[in-house]
């Protein structure tokens, strides 16, 4: 821990959607969206992860004349985002709509040429995700990345047992549009990772408050593998 923190800098955000994590403690437990307001529907918020500027809401944008439900659900096949305000998928009116993305993007715009990994934390699944989630296709530097997750999974799993998949986020999990570890990694960020944690769907969102604890011991193992890994410099 010495080394990694004489020789690296970490920027920690313990929660990105501040509106919407407050909203899931007060109303709806399940609430994933932000909070922001739409002037034509009865509906509230946007997919944060889901508002970045690359492939945003998938490559066929407004090109077709359809009407909302329909053009939402070929976009959620097809893309993995909706266009329609009230889906829990909603990629937002354009790209960095939502305040809370629009600032993130601006800190890792400032900071790109230094920063070296991205990490995001989400729930549920158990998998430890790489670009691309918008396509299927290979990074450049795939070598490198692989070699990381693989070390981080197996790192994960030696704390309790709990075993996590790896791989590129559209053929291990499902394709998605204008996520921001595929941002992260588009501008220049060489090492961008999305954590599903904890579990497989027994509790999903719900995980218990005992296994909060371990969660996030053995997440932390793979943070610390992860960070190694840069150090050691991999071409």
């Amino acid at each position: 821990m010495r080394r990694m923190l004489n020789q690296l800098y970490f920027y920690i955000m313990p929660i990105f959607n501040v509106d919407g994590y407050h909203f899931s403690w007060t109303h709806d437990r399940f609430w994933r969206k932000t909070r922001s307001k739409n002037s034509k529907f009865h509906c509230h918020g946007v997919d944060a992860n889901r508002n970045w500027k690359v492939k945003w809401c998938g490559k066929l944008g407004n090109s077709l004349n359809l009407n909302n439900r329909y053009f939402s659900l070929f976009i959620i096949q097809n893309e993995g985002a909706s266009l329609h305000p009230c889906d829990d998928t909603y990629c937002g009116p354009f790209p960095e709509s939502e305040p809370e993305v629009k600032a993130v993007a601006h800190f890792l715009r400032k900071h790109r040429k230094q920063i070296k990994a991205y990490l995001s934390f989400h729930a549920y699944a158990q998998m430890l995700l790489y670009p691309y989630s918008y396509k299927y296709a290979t990074i450049p530097n795939f070598s490198c990345v692989e070699s990381a997750a693989f070390n981080a999974v197996n790192a994960l799993q030696s704390v309790y047992g709990i075993r996590y998949r790896y791989g590129p986020a559209s053929s291990t999990l499902y394709v998605s549009s204008g996520s921001s570890m595929d941002w992260a990694y588009k501008n220049g960020i060489p090492y961008a990772f999305a954590f599903e944690l904890r579990d497989t769907g027994h509790f999903g969102f719900l995980l218990p408050e005992t296994l909060i604890k371990p969660t996030c011991t053995e997440t932390m193992l793979a943070v610390k593998n992860i960070t190694l890994h840069l150090l050691k410099k991999c071409h």
